[in-house]
């Protein structure tokens, strides 16, 4: 089977004939540093005092395989805590163990994601559809049936990893299947009668979107609608138990509007959601004065009492729903993390997790997690500053191992947490900025030079400056302003040869301004600046 690289998807385990783990070599284990308890559910996993007296080899590499399935399952532990799947659906044996990894894959959360995806925007090429979209019917329900085939190979893999019996009482599982039975019926009807009908269940594609791994937020607050109903239900009855009292009273004494038992339902609810009500008030009120008493009371009622009552009854319903479900979730992680947490000791140290059995476990909980990493999530798990992580501190597990490590400089200067090469272009102080600059400086003599010797005339100190002039005093600028925003003035200046460039580059731009007033011009004291090269 395939490696997933994957942060929060675990390596599977591939095995050989010979029952060495394709992945990572341990270190050696001593014969006597045994498992707690192995994770040997899977497959058929020799015990380690089976081989004959003193065959080491056969010996450590049973032990090498008890240790590696116990770091898998561990890892699979810890993810189920995380997901929030019930342990009853732990897979039982190798079967279920492959499906499950097939299905806890990211490649199988976006094969789920582009399902649910296609089935939704083939609404827009069905009948009735614009002409830009519409697709013929049988390449619409040729793709649909592709889809639910997707569908299919999905539940089916789940199945497997499930077992009939858990698979059938999971219900939003059965639900998504009935789903899936009505709409395969539906596209093959549409396929073999070559014409498509009203298709009111189109409207339930959207159960294979909810369904996905990506939209687990969604599901949590949609259950938590459902599950908060029942009191709003009671409230919701109540207030419709007033409006047809005051419905009936008003059919009884009121009129135009509340002529009939329907009206006077419509016109109270339009009444109570304070849309254009005075409308429905003032026939009765230009009628018979008193009727206001009507009004005030309703309104006192229904929209100022059991209105404010029903929102008061949801928000404290979701508020204790969610304080529940926070108190599951929590439970349910420490409960995964005992169960890996016995799966990590060993017979001879029961109090703690040692750091060669932590770092088989991200192994497989997070592949690509460096060595570095590893070491640095232990450290940080291991509170009590020992050589082993006591149940206590594993408990931080899921908070430490998220975390994100990266190297902390000194904080010398400002731009310390720059990307690299900007660090090192504001530092100034590398050998090939250095070099890069002296290379330039003796460009610059060398023009000088060359300069000098074509002159013609003897007019050394002409007002028509020439362009490499410009050029050289641009890069020696670009120089000063890098030199000092990276060390500072203070440090830059405290340099005799900073202090020297500064000073020539300074006057040299001074004397090309000089030019602009009609002032003799002084530039030429950039000559100066290949001295640089005496350092």
């Amino acid at each position: 089977m395939a490696v997933s690289m994957d942060d929060d998807v675990p390596l599977i385990l591939t095995l050989d004939d010979s029952g060495s783990s394709a992945s990572a070599p341990l270190d050696d284990l001593d014969r006597e540093e045994l498992p707690n308890e192995n994770g040997g559910s899977y497959d058929v996993i020799n015990d380690a005092s089976s081989p004959a007296a003193g065959d080491c080899c056969a010996q450590q590499s049973s032990a090498r395989h008890n240790w590696e399935m116990n770091y898998q399952e561990a890892a699979i532990y810890l993810q189920e805590g995380e997901n929030n799947d019930k342990f009853f659906t732990h897979p039982k044996n190798a079967k279920a163990l492959a499906a499950y990894l097939f299905a806890h894959n990211h490649l199988f959360y976006l094969m789920e994601l582009s399902t649910a995806l296609l089935l939704l925007l083939l609404s827009l090429c069905e009948a009735p559809a614009v002409p830009m979209l519409r697709l013929g019917i049988f390449v619409h329900a040729t793709l649909e049936l592709f889809a639910l085939i997707v569908v299919v190979f999905e539940l089916s893999m789940k199945m497997r990893w499930l077992g009939f019996q858990t698979f059938i009482r999971h219900k939003r599982t059965m639900v998504k299947t009935c789903v899936l039975f009505v709409q395969f019926i539906e596209a093959i009807v549409v396929l073999v009668r070559q014409t498509s009908h009203v298709r009111i269940t189109r409207a339930l594609r959207c159960i294979f979107l909810v369904d996905c791994r990506y939209c687990g937020a969604v599901r949590r607050n949609l259950r938590q609608i459902f599950q908060s109903l029942p009191p709003f239900i009671d409230i919701l009855l109540l207030l419709l138990f007033f409006m047809v009292i005051f419905a009936i009273l008003g059919e009884l004494y009121l009129w135009k509007y509340f002529n009939t038992l329907e009206n006077s339902l419509v016109n109270l609810f339009v009444l109570l959601t304070t849309s254009n009500f005075p409308d429905v008030m003032m026939p009765s009120y230009a009628r018979n004065p008193w009727s206001c008493v009507f009004f005030i009371v309703y309104l006192s009622i229904e929209l100022y009492f059991i209105m404010n009552l029903l929102l008061a009854v949801v928000f404290d319903t979701f508020n204790d729903i969610e304080k529940r479900k926070f108190k599951s979730l929590l439970l349910h992680k420490r409960t995964a993390i005992q169960h890996a947490y016995r799966l990590l000791i060993t017979k001879q140290r029961p109090s703690g997790i040692s750091f060669k059995h932590f770092e088989g476990l991200l192994r497989f909980y997070k592949p690509r997690m460096c060595a570095r990493e590893r070491y640095l999530t232990f450290k940080a798990l291991n509170q009590s500053n020992t050589s082993l992580v006591s149940l206590k501190d594993f408990y931080n597990f899921y908070e430490v191992v998220g975390l994100k490590w990266k190297a902390k400089r000194n904080r010398e200067h400002w731009f310390d947490d720059l990307p690299r090469t900007a660090f090192l272009i504001f530092k100034g102080n590398r050998l090939c900025f250095h070099d890069s600059m002296y290379t330039v400086v003796a460009v610059n003599g060398i023009w000088i030079l060359v300069e000098t010797f074509m002159l013609q005339g003897g007019n050394f100190f002409s007002r028509n400056v020439p362009w490499s002039y410009i050029v050289f005093l641009t890069i020696y600028g670009v120089e000063l302003l890098l030199k000092t925003t990276g060390l500072g003035p203070v440090e830059y200046l405290s340099s005799g040869w900073n202090l020297f460039d500064f000073s020539v580059t300074l006057f040299a731009f001074l004397g090309l301004m000089a030019l602009a007033f009609n002032m003799e011009p002084f530039y030429f004291i950039v000559v100066l600046r290949p001295l640089q090269l005496l350092r």
